[in-house]
């Protein structure tokens, strides 16, 4: 099985898992600071549609600084899963700045510190791509959601098998995954989607004018 099948699964290194430490966390959690929203001005109309109405429990993985609380609903009960700690005072910051009570946890997608069937959304925006298992993560999303809850999601996924854009991103994805904190711009972020069990998907394909990552999912899926 190739590395974007749906069903390959590959054991996860506990060590992985521990809090992001080091310069290169410090230094990304910086960079991340100043250009959060990097596709922001291709992704607004998005996260105006798919953030803008939803309501109750939410859980947010990798959020970042946090350039997702401008479009969530003042009454959302937010709690944030972020594994890189220096990013938690941007974050922590921003939510000041924007007048919300936040719930933020250090951790990762493939263990999530959250109850079972205790979240009524939870949110991914560029995340996915990142994750150490996709396959664990999205098990993960269905196990925190309650019975009918969705999963919101914008993410940048792998380009047309054997188009020129995919030979690019299989050739850069070793370099850019280093450089960009664990990114893979060739993931079939949409296959995994499909696989991971949910009662209803809803997905869009989608292209901004960025390099490498151009192709673009965004939607829901429903427990």
């Amino acid at each position: 099985m190739t590395a974007n099948s749906p069903n390959s699964h590959h054991p996860i290194d506990p060590a992985l898992l521990h809090p992001k430490r080091g310069l290169r966390a410090r230094l990304f959690a910086r960079m991340m600071a100043q250009v959060d929203d990097v596709h922001g001005d291709f992704i607004i109309p998005y996260k105006r549609r798919l953030l803008g109405d939803l309501h109750g429990d939410l859980l947010e993985i990798g959020p970042g600084a946090g350039p997702n609380f401008a479009y969530y609903a003042a009454d959302v009960h937010w709690t944030g899963v972020e594994p890189n700690p220096y990013m938690h005072p941007y974050l922590r910051a921003n939510a000041a700045t924007q007048g919300r009570t936040i719930d933020l946890r250090t951790g990762y997608t493939e263990a999530l510190p959250v109850e079972d069937e205790s979240m009524d959304v939870v949110v991914s925006t560029l995340v996915l791509c990142s994750v150490y298992d996709l396959d664990v993560s999205l098990a993960e999303v269905r196990r925190v959601l309650r019975p009918g809850g969705k999963f919101v999601f914008i993410e940048h996924v792998a380009a047309t098998t054997g188009s020129g854009l995919r030979r690019v991103q299989n050739w850069l994805q070793p370099l850019w995954s280093f450089a960009a904190d664990g990114c893979h711009p060739n993931r079939e972020i949409w296959r995994y989607l499909e696989e991971a069990g949910f009662a209803r998907l809803e997905l869009e394909h989608f292209n901004i004018d960025v390099p490498v990552v151009k192709p673009h999912i965004a939607g829901y899926a429903v427990k």
